[in-house]
């Protein structure tokens, strides 16, 4: 679904991303991870377009689009959260699910009943009519999911969806997660630190460190990798 080739973003001589490559399955959760500074936000937002590529290429079924706009990669299905909230706090919950979907509908419906069974599913139902403001943090984050969703996106990228939740909130975004892949089948790009919720939801993993690729495959292998244990779980993780 998606490949990502190469890529490379210079902020003067500083290398945030140096010559990254992987690739995501369609219906695959894909874990993108390493320790702070990596440059994971940094990759999301080279995929999403917020950010222009210094070298490289990035391919959605296999047609390039990194000289897209992220307005034209969002029409044509790249979707994705932030690790702030950036809700928009003047609509309603309702607004701002609608605003994704205006965004949609110029390109053919894909799950029609997606964005009512997303809004059940993520218990949106009894405050549509709310400010964004007025919801607990955890109900925020599962908003900007929806709003996410309401793409009908090919591609998912969720930066960091489970900070500042506790673990009962973890466990049921997992669960949501998993209903997702089966409702709506789509490439998932997830940035976590949490090691158990990545562990538990992601089918392969790519690590990232200072900028640079480190390693990818199943994430039972990744862990086990000496450079991932030193550089992302800290010597003499288990």
């Amino acid at each position: 679904m998606l490949e990502v080739r190469g890529v490379s973003k210079n902020f003067g001589g500083v290398k945030a991303v140096n010559d990254v490559s992987f690739t995501v399955g369609n219906d695959e959760i894909h874990g993108l991870i390493g320790p702070n500074g990596a440059g994971k936000t940094t990759m999301i937002n080279l995929i999403s377009g917020l950010l222009k590529l210094s070298d490289g290429e990035i391919l959605l079924e296999g047609r390039p689009i990194h000289r897209l706009s992220a307005h034209e990669r969002a029409r044509i299905g790249i979707a994705r959260t932030f690790q702030n909230l950036r809700l928009f706090p003047n609509l309603s919950v309702r607004r701002n699910i609608e605003v994704a979907e205006s965004l949609h509908a110029a390109r053919q419906s894909r799950d029609p009943a997606l964005v009512e069974d997303a809004i059940e599913i993520f218990d949106l139902g009894d405050v549509l009519d709310q400010s964004p403001k007025s919801l607990p943090y955890g109900q925020m984050r599962r908003l900007e999911i929806v709003r996410a969703l309401a793409l009908r996106p090919k591609v998912l990228m969720l930066d960091e969806p489970a900070a500042g939740m506790n673990p009962e909130e973890t466990n049921q975004l997992f669960e949501k997660l998993t209903w997702l892949r089966g409702q709506h089948p789509c490439a998932i790009i997830l940035i976590e630190h949490d090691l158990k919720f990545i562990m538990s939801a992601c089918e392969r993993l790519t690590v990232m460190n200072m900028g640079s690729l480190l390693t990818s495959g199943l994430p039972s292998e990744v862990t086990k990798n000496p450079e991932v244990i030193s550089a992302y779980l800290g010597q003499g993780a288990e």
